[in-house]
């Protein structure tokens, strides 16, 4: 089950104390910068012998490695004295509690994830990265969706690319057998006329379809319904993420929600058994409140995901299920409450 990191205390493996400050800045939104630099400095720790290592925090010349600054050099240093790092504690002391009031229980019964992305394609981490840190989060399972081919501004993956992704997926769970799965994935976009970015081949080898419009998103109502409906009808897809597309803050600015009949959309998806996502990030918010309410009535699945583009925005999740629990979602509607074996079958049309 999903639960919030347990503070590191002294002694901590430099490495581990440079992984959970990246972890406790992405998962608060600072910026990107800030987080490189812990996530660099990791790279090149794990690259020298530990006695290297030593050495150089004790000879002062930590900062002559590549990667390796001021803030990055003193937590390393600390951590080899065997001291917790300051900035570690504070940091832990002021970013490590809940994100959010609300949704425990909902939160506690999670066991996987439908929507995240590595550096595959607009993500910050490799995929290693994003399985590790789902694994000390408690994740059971977890979909890895990178983009598809039409997004190129997010890299999306080609036909090739994909192919070679799930060769890696393979080796991760031939290493993690029987401790945590990975399922395969892709967030296709949906085209102007309700067809799927990727081959239908490409698409019958996956585990799991999250679909998604980034594309014309002001579209008018009626070709946009057409669009959305004729997606969530495809047998191959499992999840409809952010549905409105809106943004409602953060650096990108804010954006109008989608217009599009819900009540035929979702009515759709309770057909046809697409789970509606209620996407985690704050930025996006999405579906808004009435939105989920009337998924909820019309008798619809859901997915709580992250959306997660960094290792530690996989916590973001926690506002997904603050925003569930206090609208009155039930956790057995709630795909990501599921077994994986469960939301293998859901998602092949067996369950």
């Amino acid at each position: 089950m999903v639960a919030l990191l347990e503070p590191l205390e002294a002694p901590v493996d430099p490495v581990d104390a440079l992984r959970r400050i990246a972890f406790l800045l992405e998962r608060t939104r600072a910026g990107t910068y800030r987080v490189e630099a812990f996530r660099n400095a990791v790279k090149t720790v794990r690259a020298l012998d530990p006695g290297e290592l030593a050495e150089r925090a004790d000879a002062g010349t930590l900062q002559d490695l590549d990667g390796i600054g001021k803030s990055t050099a003193g937590v390393i240093a600390e951590a080899v004295a065997g001291d917790l790092p300051g900035y570690l504690g504070s940091l832990q002391d002021k970013a490590g509690g809940p994100l959010v009031d609300g949704g425990e229980e909902l939160y506690a019964a999670l066991r996987g994830d439908c929507h995240l992305h590595s550096d595959w394609s607009d993500g910050g981490s490799p995929i290693d990265e994003m399985v590790l840190t789902g694994v000390e989060l408690g994740h059971e399972w977890m979909v890895l969706t990178d983009h598809s081919p039409q997004l190129r501004v997010a890299n999306g993956l080609s036909v090739e690319r994909l192919r070679r992704q799930l060769k890696i997926v393979d080796g991760v769970n031939r290493s993690l057998a029987g401790r945590f799965t990975l399922l395969k994935g892709i967030e296709v976009d949906i085209l102007d006329d309700g067809s799927l970015d990727q081959t239908d081949e490409m698409l019958g080898r996956l585990d799991l379809v999250t679909a998604s419009v980034h594309s014309k998103l002001r579209m008018n109502a009626g070709p946009m319904t057409t669009r959305m409906v004729a997606a969530v009808s495809n047998p191959r897809v499992n999840v409809l993420g952010h549905c409105t597309g809106r943004l409602v803050t953060g650096s990108r600015g804010t954006r109008p929600p989608s217009e599009f009949d819900a009540r035929a959309v979702f009515e759709a998806c309770a057909e046809h058994d697409t789970a509606v996502e209620i996407n985690s990030r704050p930025e996006r918010c999405d579906p808004p409140d009435d939105l989920v309410e009337l998924a909820l009535d019309l008798g619809c699945l859901f997915s709580i995901d992250s959306d997660a583009h960094a290792p530690g925005q996989l916590d973001m999740k926690a506002y997904g299920c603050e925003r569930a629990e206090r609208l009155g979602v039930p956790a057995e509607r709630v795909v990501t409450t599921w077994e994986v074996d469960r939301v293998r079958a859901w998602a092949a049309g067996d369950g």
